[in-house]
């Protein structure tokens, strides 16, 4: 078995919760949090939902082998950017506990970073 296929199924487990994590803000905490913060739980899902397809490429890139490595590497931050990003705005919208979006940035870097890292395993292995 391929070493990335956990991503795979990382990946299909946030896209579920993205999606159950969406339904319960449109239909569960629209009387409950002020339209600010309800905006905030909306970025976490919409960064969770596009974030998880990152993992099933990762995921389904690893199956062609080459660069495991550095896709392993992606993966990772990827979910790590899931949970800070995500996360810290889930909480944040929650709770009204403003110095989690201090935690918000990790995530954002942590994202940024499986970019970069998948843009250089696509250079490196797809030429």
């Amino acid at each position: 078995m391929n070493p990335l296929q956990h991503f795979i199924v990382i990946g299909a487990i946030n896209g579920f919760l993205a999606v159950a994590f969406g339904a319960f803000a449109a239909h569960g905490l629209e009387r409950l949090l002020s339209p600010g913060l309800l905006d905030v739980f909306q970025t976490g899902v919409d960064y969770q939902a596009v974030h998880a397809i990152a993992l099933l490429v990762v995921g389904m890139l690893g199956r062609r082998g080459g660069g495991l490595a550095t896709l392993g590497w992606a993966g990772w931050a990827f979910a790590t950017g899931i949970l800070l990003f995500s996360g810290s705005l889930y909480l944040l919208a929650l709770t009204d506990a403003r110095w989690l979006g201090a935690v918000t940035p990790f995530g954002g870097s942590a994202f940024l970073l499986g970019w970069a890292l998948l843009a250089w395993h696509a250079y490196r292995h797809n030429r």
